[in-house]
């Protein structure tokens, strides 16, 4: 079942942001998921824009990954972002496999949950045309020390 977006609006801003989930997910629900979407993109300096969330299986991120990305096998967040036209909103689709954020929580020593709203944040500042370097630089980024901030945040 597709949930509607829910519509946040100030002055001239318009965010929605929909979340679906194709697979049982209990670690954030989809109103929190809707706020933490929405707080990153405010925070990157984006105040119109239509976000998807939809959380998908290890096989189905798979397929995305291999059909769009041309990797193999199953990662733990995708975005697909299309740049404003004419001072559009920023519309995005962020993918996320709750079954590999577990296998990531399990690896960092953190919760589920707090995996799962990472991967929010990471998607979302990716769809802001955020990006990070590959390998160990990628931690020392600026969007990397942007998304733990956030992630700190979500988790008070």
């Amino acid at each position: 079942m597709t949930a509607l977006p829910r519509r946040v609006r100030g002055g001239s801003d318009t965010i929605d942001v929909a979340v679906e989930s194709r697979v049982p997910q209990r670690h954030v629900s989809r109103a929190r998921a809707r706020d933490i979407v929405r707080r990153a993109l405010k925070d990157a300096g984006v105040h119109r824009a239509m976000v998807s969330v939809t959380f998908v299986s290890r096989r189905a991120i798979a397929q995305l990954h291999q059909a769009h990305l041309g990797k193999r096998g199953a990662t733990d967040v995708i975005t697909f972002a299309f740049a404003p036209v004419a001072k559009g909103p920023l519309v995005a689709d962020v993918y996320i496999a709750p079954d590999v954020a577990r296998e990531n929580a399990r690896t960092y020593g953190v919760s589920t949950r707090e995996e799962i709203m990472r991967l929010l944040i990471h998607g979302t500042l990716h769809a802001a045309g955020m990006d990070h370097p590959e390998g160990g630089e990628r931690t020392r980024s600026t969007m990397w020390r942007r998304q733990e901030r956030l992630v700190k945040a979500a988790r008070s």
